[in-house]
């Protein structure tokens, strides 16, 4: 395994407040990096907005302020919306920013000297929504655009092109060569049976019908076109081709350094056909892997802010924590799968997986101890019991399942495992049944090392928990009486982390919700009603 990471999100684009959906894709690569950092690895998250565009240009001028005036008021909004989800990105990449836009025209230019962008005329179907072209086969007979289905416009204009041909056989190979670059594998067939082998054209990457973007340096009456200046945050961002570039070089040229792109489904082409092409025609490494997750949707459609079927996240939070929606979003949807946001399904999560199951775990073990050894947990003994060792065999196994699926962005499996811990330490609450074994003290000893493995339990399915419940495992943690230090997860295999530890009895974790209550009150926000 390599010993660092490069993971990014998508950037966001500014033309409205984000909703549940972007906070979905943010903090399941979130969750990864913490989970990276955690277990030692060093770990740097990109996240960042893609500020340029007609559909930029256009709203600000409804508004009457200027582009820039009216992307610094949303991207405000991404800012307090990152820290209230609890984000740990190291950086933040705005499109607009001398070190992002410098970066760009020096690519432009190496290009353009190198042949693979020349000028030319584009005639064909443009979506002003994905601010991308279509052909005559792509949008069919009732011009509709094969990305977010919506009418296309016929449109003409002076551009440059991007030779896509010259790559084509390259990008093959590539995929051959590296068959976990596109993840799920469904999508690396889509690009090559949908958008490949029909025939891939030039891509246009400037624009002269608006004015808000980077401007081209060799023709400036052209912009740069969406694509190729979005994409190449990546790089940009690192320090690509400025007087510093130790970090690049530490997370893009390193081979110690995986990179990995987490994208939705929706700009899969871009980045898995496009971005590597760029990267070859400017003698760059291409990124390790592009994990595509699924979509989030509302009830029977797809969420989307034009539709106005949103559900803004900061209600959620406000009500229910930051923990709960975080979990939700990362336990309810398998992370490169489509999913949907249901309010019912919402509190039973809640309420089955966090309050019934966790929560009360660590609220039972934590009264038993302070009950039966006057608040200190026992000193660990070995297996002392007929079912402390299948209870120790899944903690060990619970870790390395975790690990795993948490190395290969199998996220939402890596969670349920840590679920099936608790499941099974609940279950071993009634196989030794420590309220008997209390009363006979010749099983003082038995019902010690149930106390101990119980504790044991719960720091594990803490530790590992971590990453998603960013609050509730600490306060897990202060009830066993660990200090931060203890709590490392450097600790998680040590037996005796815990011995003569004193509990601190706290409030529950998360509190049962009352499904007659919470459920009309999500239906509201879903419904636009907040």
């Amino acid at each position: 395994m390599k010993k660092r990471f490069y993971i990014t999100t998508p950037i966001y684009y500014p033309s409205a407040k984000l909703h549940i959906g972007h906070a979905y894709c943010t903090t399941l690569t979130d969750i990864f990096a913490r989970s990276k950092r955690e277990r030692g690895f060093e770990c740097y998250f990109l996240t960042g907005a893609d500020e340029h565009g007609l559909k930029i240009q256009k709203n600000a001028e409804a508004k009457g302020v200027t582009p820039q005036q009216f992307v610094d008021e949303i991207v405000e909004g991404f800012y307090k919306l990152w820290d209230l989800l609890k984000i740990s990105n190291d950086d933040f990449l705005r499109t607009t920013q001398e070190r992002h836009i410098k970066v760009v025209q020096d690519a432009f230019t190496k290009m353009l000297n190198k042949g693979d962008i020349y000028l030319g005329k584009y005639e064909g179907w443009y979506c002003r929504y994905c601010e991308a072209f279509w052909t005559d086969t792509q949008v069919g007979k009732d011009h509709i655009c094969p990305d977010c289905g919506r009418e296309v416009q016929r449109a003409e204009e002076e551009a440059y092109f991007f030779k896509t041909n010259k790559y084509v056989s390259s990008l093959l190979k590539f995929y051959e060569d590296n068959p976990k670059f596109l993840i799920p594998e469904s999508r690396k067939n889509e690009m090559i049976n949908t958008f490949i082998k029909p025939g891939l054209e030039d891509l246009c990457v400037s624009r002269t019908s608006f004015s808000w973007g980077i401007p081209v340096r060799e023709n400036n009456k052209h912009v740069v076109y969406v694509w190729l200046d979005a994409l190449t945050n990546y790089i940009s961002a690192l320090g690509y081709g400025s007087e510093n570039e130790e970090k690049y070089k530490k997370f893009w040229e390193s081979e110690d350094c995986e990179i990995i792109h987490i994208l939705g489904a929706d700009i899969t082409r871009f980045h898995a056909i496009y971005w590597p092409m760029f990267l070859e025609s400017l003698g760059l490494r291409k990124p390790d892997r592009e994990f595509v997750h699924g979509l989030l949707m509302m009830k029977d459609s797809k969420m989307s802010k034009s539709k106005g079927n949103v559900v803004d996240p900061y209600p959620l939070v406000e009500k229910y924590g930051v923990d709960a929606v975080r979990y939700y979003l990362a336990r309810e949807i398998n992370f490169g799968s489509d999913g949907s946001f249901s309010p019912e399904q919402f509190v039973e999560r809640i309420n089955s997986d966090l309050a019934n199951s966790y929560g009360n775990l660590l609220n039972r073990t934590v009264s038993m101890i302070n009950k039966y050894f006057e608040g200190k947990i026992p000193e660990y003994k070995g297996q002392v019991t007929e079912f402390d060792g299948s209870l120790e065999s899944m903690i060990d196994n619970t870790i390395k399942s975790y690990e795993n699926a948490m190395d290969d962005l199998r996220i939402t499996e890596a969670i349920t495992y840590v679920n099936e811990l608790v499941n099974r330490a609940n279950k071993y609450i009634d196989e030794t049944t420590p309220w008997a074994l209390a009363k006979d003290e010749s099983k003082k000893d038995e019902l010690a090392s149930v106390m101990n493995h119980l504790a044991r339990s719960i720091y594990v399915a803490s530790r590992l928990y971590h990453p998603v419940l960013v609050c509730a495992s600490d306060k897990a943690f202060t009830q066993l009486g660990l200090t931060e230090e203890e709590a490392n997860y450097v600790n998680i295999n040590n037996k005796n982390l815990l011995d003569n530890h004193m509990v601190n009895k706290g409030e529950p974790l998360f509190p049962r919700l009352d499904p007659l209550v919470e459920v009309p009150f999500i239906n509201e926000l879903m419904s636009g009603n907040n």
